[in-house]
């Protein structure tokens, strides 16, 4: 979907063959490249070698690149904020999609929307969007999260050979997305969270996208995800895994000061150092972590206990 720019202009378009920082600025310098699709790790690790001094822009030859275009998961704000930094004269994008509505396309931002850095934007050509309450079905007010639902002319058919799954998530041409989302007074779409990743822990939601956004603003976190930790007390609690910038130290009371600035309730009450797995596409391998660090933690627990 993002080649057909490319292929009805007749445009050349060029694959990477690695995602290392100096590869990526290389490639651009040589291939004169306008418009790059980066991912969330890909631009962190740009950002990292360049706070580092590991790369230098003038080494490369990047007057031409107008456009840096991100997506795939919720881009945290603070990413686009450090990278217009280093390039100012930067247009930045996204758009949002899935498998079922045929990849990107069906939220769009729209270059002339940088202000709304943070937002996946509003319904492309041809799509709607609503948001939906989980429990009742019903639509919910601006401002409050819920379910997103597009509907447009790319939406699946079915699943092939699955009528059940097929049924879970269309309605009436509607798709179930299974994102947490909330729509702005202007209209603009945000991505909080995947419905399945929402920590509830003492009755209350906590979304992790919010939490693993926060943290990114510490200037030695490289990569975070939050996810739940089974809890005797409260169902579940906020986990963070921390992977540190290279070179960097800290400890678990620095984070929990760091996180002071959040609401009691939204701090993470685990801290556990350690890589963070993302799968091809640069998405956070959240099933791996709670399969690795949940069942860790409740053996220790029921062991304390």
């Amino acid at each position: 979907m993002h080649w057909f720019g490319s292929l009805v202009s007749g445009s050349r378009a060029v694959l990477l063959k690695g995602t290392k920082p100096e590869y990526i600025l290389g490639t651009v310098s040589r291939e004169k490249c306008t418009i790059v699709w980066l991912l969330v790790p890909w631009a962190q690790d740009i950002l990292d070698a360049l706070d580092r001094g590991d790369v230098k822009i003038g080494d490369y030859s990047l007057e031409q690149w107008r456009l840096m275009h991100i997506g795939a998961q919720p881009v945290p704000p603070s990413l686009i904020k450090h990278w217009l930094e280093y390039f100012p004269g930067h247009q930045y994008d996204t758009n949002y999609g899935l498998s079922e509505s045929i990849g990107p396309g069906c939220v769009h931002l729209g270059v002339e929307n940088t202000r709304k850095v943070g937002a996946i934007g509003v319904p492309g050509f041809g799509w709607e969007c609503k948001i939906v309450d989980a429990e009742t079905g019903k639509e919910v007010e601006k401002g409050k999260a819920g379910i997103l639902y597009v509907k447009g002319p790319g939406v699946m058919k079915e699943y092939y050979n699955d009528p059940e799954a097929t049924k879970a998530v269309l309605h009436d041409g509607w798709l179930d997305t299974g994102d947490v989302a909330q729509q702005d007074e202007e209209g603009f779409y945000y991505l909080v969270d995947r419905a399945k990743d929402v920590i509830v822990s003492g009755g209350e939601n906590l979304y992790p996208v919010q939490i693993e956004d926060f943290l990114r603003k510490n200037d030695k976190i490289h990569d975070v995800a939050v996810i739940g930790l089974p809890d005797k007390r409260l169902g579940e609690i906020a986990g963070a895994v921390i992977q540190l910038k290279e070179g960097m130290t800290a400890t678990e009371d620095e984070i929990n000061e760091f996180c002071k600035e959040l609401p009691r309730y939204k701090r993470p009450r685990k801290i556990i150092f350690a890589p963070v797995p993302r799968n091809p596409t640069g998405k956070i391998e959240k099933p791996k972590l709670r399969k690795m660090y949940g069942e860790e933690y409740l053996v220790a627990f029921e062991n304390k206990g």
